[in-house]
């Protein structure tokens, strides 16, 4: 283990050098990723300041004890000894975490769009619960959230929304909230008190740098037109909503909820940059779909990951049998504790495919 750790820490003196070289920082691509692995690396190098401690603890406890002249010195190292014999097992198991390439678009803020699914104003409505729901998660978090572009449903909620979610690790984070969640209860507009399915549509994208996707400003359409719902009489009365459409792809971006053109235009950009980045992403990770193949992020947004029902307040996530009767907490952003199995199933996925190279 030290071994490796060595080959490390020759690596992390090499990036503590480069990012401070004035090449470096001129370079904004480079100097972003170069960052990124400073920090990654750091934590491995704090990681094997302790493995060091640790290990010697263990020598000079057991050198200690084998020399056996002193009683009281003998009983406090077999405490070390004790100490070091468990903590160092776990440490080596954090290190093999640590040491599995870490997928680069996991630190990168997202963009999550919400559409209500098959359900009609049922489907609004729980698409709108969602939207809630990640919102208060998002808030928990620490994470800022702006909203892009929405259609409001007819009885509450929304046809669909979009919205920005930016901080640490945000789609490393979201990215396992994406595919079809179901919901089971009595609909607010059912009369006869019957439990109906309905269903809404999360997707997520890991939001592009302008170093990311170059776009040809020539292949995108803009469309200027009225923005719709809440706002006053400015934001009705003006062109202020911006529509792209990138013609190769035919991907469509809007964003209605500035007063401002210009801003508008800027986060519509940032959106399409993102749409454009994840179609890359798809067709990459197809081509690595045996290497990667996993079935908490498999990115299928037609896989029903989620069912959350109401009358026994339940909450059960299809892909690793998970089941909660916490129904409640959840639809009010307690998501955590979900995400935290979801990651564990796929970082134990992550153990097993690279044991032979670690």
């Amino acid at each position: 283990m030290l071994e490796k750790l060595q080959i490390i820490k020759q690596r992390f003196d090499e990036v503590s050098d480069l990012i401070i070289q004035p090449d470096i920082i001129t370079d904004q691509k480079r100097y972003v990723q170069l960052n990124k692995e400073y920090k990654d690396l750091r934590l491995l190098m704090d990681k094997r300041e302790l493995y060091i401690e640790l290990t010697d603890n263990l020598k000079e406890a057991e050198d200690i004890i084998s020399d056996g002249s002193d009683a009281e010195m003998v009983e406090m190292a077999k405490l070390q000894y004790d100490e070091a014999k468990v903590g160092i097992p776990k440490l080596e198991d954090e290190i093999r975490f640590l040491l599995i390439p870490k997928d680069p678009e996991d630190s990168k803020n997202a963009v999550v769009e919400l559409r209500a699914g098959t359900g009609g104003d049922e489907a609004s409505i729980f698409a709108g619960d969602l939207y809630r729901m990640y919102t208060k998660y998002c808030e928990s978090k620490g994470w800022k959230v702006d909203t892009v572009d929405y259609s409001e449903g007819t009885n509450g909620g929304f046809k669909e929304i979009q919205f920005e979610v930016s901080g640490d690790d945000v789609y490393g984070t979201l990215k396992f909230e994406a595919g079809v969640h179901r919901v089971q209860r009595v609909p607010q507009t059912e009369t006869q008190g019957r439990v109906h399915t309905s269903a809404a549509t999360c997707m997520v994208f890991p939001e592009a740098e302008e170093f990311d996707v170059e776009i040809n400003p020539k292949e995108v359409r803009i469309d200027f037109f009225c923005s719709s719902g809440p706002g006053g009489q400015s934001v009705n009365t003006t062109y202020s909503a911006v529509r792209l459409t990138h013609e190769p792809t035919g991907l469509v971006a809007q964003c209605q909820d500035q007063k401002s053109q210009h801003k508008n235009k800027e986060k519509a950009f940032k959106v399409l940059r993102s749409r454009l980045y994840d179609l890359e992403l798809a067709k990459k990770n197809e081509a690595d779909a045996e290497k990667r193949g996993s079935m908490v992020t498999s990115g299928d947004r037609s896989a029903k990951i989620r069912t959350y029902n109401y009358p026994q307040g339940r909450v059960t996530d299809h892909r690793i049998g998970l089941t909660l009767y916490d129904l409640q907490n959840i639809i009010n952003g307690d998501v955590q504790k979900i995400i935290d199995e979801l990651m564990l199933a796929e970082n134990t996925e992550k153990l097993k495919a690279s044991d032979e190279h670690i």
